[in-house]
C-alpha cells in the first residue's frame, strides 16, 4: 500500500504572510491599542478624552498597562474596540 506524500504548504504560508502584513495594526483579540507617554495632567487628561470618546460599555475601552518613569512621565496604554455594535 502507498502512503500518501505530503501537501505543499505555500499556500498557507502565503495566506499567513498577507494576514500578517495587513493585520499588524489590529492584534488577534481584534482589539486597537495606542501607547502615549505624557506628562501625569496630560496623561489624564488623554486618558478621560478616550472614555468621552468610546464609552466604556460599547467600546471596552480600558487603560490597559501603565507606568511611571522618570520625570513624572507616565506610559500607558489605551485599548477599545474598534466599532460598537
Amino acid at each position: 500500500m502507498r502512503v500518501p506524500s505530503r501537501p505543499s504548504l505555500d499556500g498557507i504560508r502565503t495566506r499567513l504572510e498577507k494576514s500578517r502584513q495587513a493585520g499588524s495594526r489590529m492584534q488577534r483579540d481584534g482589539f486597537l491599542r495606542e501607547t502615549f507617554v505624557l506628562p501625569r495632567p496630560d496623561a489624564r487628561a488623554k486618558a478621560r478624552e478616550w472614555f468621552d470618546r468610546w464609552p466604556r460599555q460599547a467600546y471596552w475601552t480600558a487603560i490597559e498597562s501603565w507606568c511611571e518613569r522618570p520625570g513624572d512621565q507616565i506610559e500607558f496604554t489605551m485599548r477599545r474596540l474598534p466599532t460598537a455594535d
